[in-house]
Formats: structure tokens, sequence, C-alpha cells
């Protein structure tokens, strides 16, 4: 047992059972729920994680009826035939000493369907489809529906369920003054707003008996107007406690609110402070969750006296032996969750299946194996950046010989850069992880060398993982001494002035934006700072937390400029879930952003383009070329003459925009066949 985290690893006594550690696997939707053979692939993805050591697992969200879908044909639980299903899960599960419970997920208004209802019919920001006020009868129904949920969990062989109460589902949609305009019984008064989670929760417990388990996911600060005061969180949580839930799990933020709760830009266990301040007012114990991705920052957490338990999700996407690890003291060893939200997140709402960017496997455990190799091979990997790591970390484990080189002096590429950008500062900890992994599993590396095709002869097998180049385009006056490139700007190799124009609003060009307006200190490491520059009542005084508290913006350093060709909305390819958070953090900085240029020259004066037929001049110091990248992939001909078992990945292979996403993943899929 780890010395290193006492609290974290202490077996919590439930009464009736006993949870072997204070880690909760937090509810994720994979997509598995939904395609072929998923319950045999969630089967062995929940099973990676029990076996990796977590203590108690919660399910993505099922729901109790068809309106309740997320969307149209998303997984449900409502007859013992589904039921059955779901038992291929829980023996996995429960081949480990780990429990696992189902998380009963009704979207309300949130449901991107024509079926979807809530507590009145007030149309959801997030969802293009109208929805319907439940009728008493309906409300009957869907208690009925919740209660029929969890008995169905039971017989499927789930310790226990979830309800989702948070994160402006139902059941927090009847909570809150927001979107309960109701009249009569379920409506009006706190009290009567509550009816509604209480209702459930007391007939659950009937139905399911005493041990069994039962979590309530508590919106403990809404982060949108009309949300709930403190007072009201507190009383609610006394109410659960009496109607007989196990555990109180935190939820933080409503889908629809503005505010990031758990991007990279958030500072770690940003939200802790939100569960602590509910410790003693409840003697069940509470989980607090967010932005908690190392096991130090959760012992801390436990043993300051900000929960009794901690919940992690995206975590265990990213390393799901991350428990083991900590137990064996070896959590250097863990890869990190960054948060970056790409092949989690982005995936769930594309209707994609959900994977992790530092991790392939996820979520892709029956389809990319990684075994030890009955023939090792001698391979070369040209190229330290993302996908050159990847693959010579995952070769190099499966018993190959692998020589890593590099011609610059350290190992990350485009991560060295990115490591810099204020609010993406996990970036580091991939690059620990992977230094780590290198000596592991005895890769020998070579900085400062460059790899000449003639040694390609040397090896078995040559992986040209040699990256990208930026794009130059094609402006006049584009070799101009104002012009420079964002890798001579990230690189601290010119003094820029404090007009900045930047050509390309792509993620690098948001990137560098970030990076040059930014001054003093980085929100995403001070909780304090970050809430003040989001506009969030750490006292809660405020109503949900934000209401009539204006944010701070962060003093910025410079005027810059973000322009794009295209005429649609800038920065409209960044991700799904985050795109939103960049935009808003750039123009809280004043930075301008100009669609539909069409670019003339550049001179003295500065930047000249066109824009709706009229002419414009940015007088400016700098223009930084963020305008996208090229393969670098000009050693390729000449190596696969020399050694036809030649093979090009990552950013040599497509450049169109950086994506480490795809880089990584295609390395480790290649690596894992080899």
């Amino acid at each position: 047992m780890s010395t290193n985290f006492p609290n974290l690893l202490k077996p919590l006594d439930l009464g009736f059972t006993t949870l072997k550690n204070r880690v909760l696997m937090g509810s994720m939707h994979t997509g598995l729920e939904e395609v072929k053979n998923g319950y045999v692939r969630m089967a062995s993805y929940f099973e990676a994680r029990a076996k990796g050591g977590v203590g108690l697992i919660v399910t993505g969200g099922i729901s109790p009826n068809f309106r309740g879908w997320v969307a149209p044909f998303s997984s449900k639980l409502t007859s013992n035939r589904i039921a059955k299903k779901h038992k291929l899960i829980t023996d996995a599960v429960h081949k480990y000493d780990s429990k696992i419970c189902m998380q009963i997920l009704h979207s309300g208004r949130y449901g991107y369907h024509p079926f979807n209802v809530s507590a009145s019919n007030i149309k959801s920001p997030i969802s293009k489809f109208k929805t319907k006020s439940l009728s008493e009868r309906g409300i009957q129904s869907t208690i009925n529906d919740f209660v029929r949920c969890s008995k169905l969990a039971k017989y499927a062989g789930y310790d226990g369920v979830e309800i989702m109460g948070s994160e402006g589902y139902l059941i927090n949609q009847f909570i809150a003054k927001r979107t309960n305009k109701r009249n009569d019984k379920w409506g009006g008064e706190y009290i009567n707003r509550i009816k509604f989670p209480l209702e459930i929760v007391k007939r659950i417990r009937l139905e399911v008996g005493k041990e069994f388990i039962i979590i309530f996911r508590l919106s403990m600060l809404d982060l949108v107007e009309g949300g709930s005061s403190w007072d009201e969180v507190v009383q609610l949580a006394k109410e659960l406690e009496k109607a007989g839930v196990n555990l109180i799990n935190t939820g933080i933020g409503w889908h629809e609110s503005r505010i990031p709760t758990i991007a990279t830009m958030v500072p770690r266990a940003a939200f802790s402070w939100v569960t602590k301040r509910m410790m003693g007012e409840v003697s069940v114990p509470l989980i607090t969750t967010n932005r908690i991705n190392t096991p130090e920052i959760a012992e801390k957490i436990l043993s300051n006296g900000h929960a009794d338990m901690v919940s992690m999700a995206r975590p265990f996407l990213a390393d799901p032996e991350f428990i083991n690890k900590a137990i064996a003291n070896k959590s250097n060893e863990i890869n990190t969750c960054i948060a970056c939200n790409q092949a989690c997140l982005d995936h769930a709402f594309k209707g994609k299946i959900a994977s992790c960017l530092v991790n392939p496997l996820a979520c892709h455990e029956t389809e990319i194996i990684v075994n030890n190799t009955k023939t090792p091979k001698r391979i070369v990997v040209v190229g330290a950046g993302p996908a050159g790591l990847s693959y010579a970390t995952t070769a190099a484990k499966r018993g190959h010989n692998v020589t890593l080189i590099e011609k610059s002096n350290s190992i990350g590429g485009q991560f060295n850069m990115a490591k810099k950008i204020p609010g993406k500062e996990e970036f580091y900890e991939t690059l620990r992880y992977f230094d780590v992994m290198l000596q592991k599993h005895n890769v020998q590396i070579h900085l400062n060398t460059t790899f000449e095709p003639a040694m390609a002869k040397k090896y078995d097998n040559v992986i040209l993982a040699t990256g990208i180049i930026p794009r130059k385009p094609k402006i006049i006056g584009i070799d101009h001494p104002k012009v420079v490139s964002y890798i001579d700007v990230l690189n601290n190799k010119v003094k820029i002035g404090s007009k900045v124009a930047l050509i390309g609003a792509g993620g690098i060009g948001f990137d560098v934006a970030e990076y040059l307006s930014h001054k003093g200190e980085s929100s995403s490491l001070k909780t304090k700072l970050f809430m003040e520059e989001w506009g969030v009542d750490m006292n809660f005084t405020a109503r949900g937390g934000i209401q009539k508290v204006k944010p701070k913006p962060l003093e910025t350093k410079r005027q810059i400029y973000l322009l794009q060709r295209k005429s649609g909305k800038v920065g409209a390819s960044l991700g799904k879930t985050t795109g939103w958070i960049h935009r808003f953090s750039l123009r809280n900085k004043d930075v301008k952003m100009i669609n539909s240029v069409k670019y003339n020259k550049i001179d003295d004066k500065g930047l000249n383009y066109f824009k709706n037929n009229k002419e414009f001049i940015l007088d400016v110091d700098h223009i930084v070329i963020c305008a996208g990248q090229l393969s670098n992939n000009k050693i390729f001909d000449s190596c696969k003459e020399q050694n036809p078992n030649t093979e090009i990945i990552g950013g040599a292979f497509h450049a169109s925009e950086l994506d480490a996403k795809k880089a990584i993943d295609q390395a480790v899929r290649s690596a894992a066949k080899v």
C-alpha cells in the first residue's frame, strides 16, 4: 500500500458495503452505449478501469424512458431484455473488487429530439427543439420510470445508481427558478420545486431496499442566472439525506453556462471549495469533482477536508492504471489527462465514439491490441514530437528495439510550444510522461542529431515523424522585417511590439493571440484569479454563484488583430466544447477578430487588406504568420529507396491543421501492429 496517498486509498464504509478507496470514476457518455457490440466493448472498457484499481465506477448516462434520450435512440434501460445485456459490464467489473453504479439521466429540455420535456415549456439555448411542459400525469409517469430503471439496474448486477440531478438536466430544470415556471404543487416555492427529486429518491429507496447504493448528483453551483442559492442547495442536500441517499456527488455548472468548468484553462481542483462548504451540513459522504487529474491533487483535497471522496472521469480515459500506479508510488508513470476535450467531449457531442488524445486505446480496448511482440525488430523513429514519441514508446513497450532521433535538443516537438500558452500548462505533463516511458522501455535517444537517408539501412523499420513546416502565404511583402513566424514568437526568438496582426485564425492563431495578449500570472494556475476573471462569487452570496457578478477581465498586454480569409465565424474550426471559451477569453482582452479578409500587401505602413471591397491598413509593429503548415516529408522518398519498410506518420503524413489527436492515434495503431 502506498504511503504517499493514505487518504485517497483509505476504504469508505457505507454500512452495508465498503468501497476499497476514495476514488469514483465519474460518469462519461462514450458513444459505446449505442454502437454494434457496444456492451461487449463497454465491458472491456470498464474492466480495464476496475483492474486498474478504481473503487467505484459510474457509467455514462442511461435514460429511464425515450423522452429522456440525449439524442434519438440513445441508450435507455426500460426492460429485462436490455438489463441482461448490462450483466456483461457488471460481471466484468466485479472480477476486481470494484463496484459500479449506473447513472440514470433524463436530459429534459437538453434532449436533441422533438420529444423532449421539461418542468416548463422553455426552450433550451443549446438545442434546436422546442420543449413540452410535463403534465401531472407525465411527472408521475417519469418518476415511475426512474424507479423501474433503478430496479432493472439492480437486476443487471449494478451495485447502485447515480441519479443525475445537476448540469441542467431534467431534475435540475425542476429545481431552478430559471426553468421552473409552474404554478402547481411542482413549482413556485423552493419546497415545491424540490419535490420531484425527493419523490424520485424516496420511491427508488422503497423499491430497491437498503443495501443498494444511491448517489445523487447535486448541482451545488449552477453558474447560470436564476440558479439555486447556497441556502437552497444545503436545504436540498439535507432533504436528500433524509430520503435515503448514500452519497452526494458535486455537480458544477449547467451545460448552457458560459463559464468553463472542466477545460484545460480551468485550474486543478478549482471547484473543490464548493464541496467543502457542504462538509458538515450533512452526514452522508460528499464527493468533489472537476479538474482533479493527479493523485497528489486528490490526496490534498481529502487531507484538507474538502470532501470524503474525489470523482475523476477523464483521467481514467488517459490512464486506466491510475490507481494501481498511485498504490505502487509510481505517479510519475501516470499518463495525465490534459483536459483538452478533443477526443472525449468533442467526440461525444458530435455523436462519435469517445477516446483520449493522450491514450487512443480508451474506448477502443477491443480494437487496438498492444501486446508483446514475438519477433523484436530494430526500429528507428525520426522526430520526437507527439507522433514520434507515441510510436517509440508503444513499440518499445511491446519489446522492439527502438532508437529515437531528434534534431533539436529536447523531445516534444510542437508540444514544447503548446505548453507555453497560458491555459495549456498541462502539456508539460504529457512530455513528463513520455520522458519517463522512454527511459522505462529503454528507448535509445539521440538529440541534436540529423537523420540521413543512408542510415535507414541499419534498421528493420524506419518511422518518419518529422512533423511540419509553417506555410508561407503568397502575399506581397511577406519577407518584410515586420513579418515573423508563430514558431519564432513562441520560442522567444523575436521581441514583439505592442500592436500585432495575426494572419490565420485556426488553433495556432488563437494560441498565439492568447500568448501575446497575456500579462501577469496565468489564471489557469490560480483559482481565485480564475473565478474573478469569469465572474464567479466564491462567497456564494450570488444566486447560482454568478447572478449580478461582473467578470474582471485580465489585464491585456497588446492590441491584437486576428484575421482570417473565411467568411464564417472566426475560430469556427476550434473544438466544439472549447472554442467558445477561447473566443470569449480573447474578446475580454479586446482582441479584434476580422473575417472575410483578402490580403493585399505588407509594407512599412503595416498590413494592407480588403474587406467588403473596402481597403484597410493595420498600423502594426509585427505581423505573425499562423496560416497553417505543410508536411515535412522531404526525406521520405530517399529513405524508402534505402529501406522499403519506411513509414510516415503524424504531421509529416498529414498537416492541414496541427492535430495531435490524429497524430498520436495513428502512431499508436501503427506501432501496435509492427
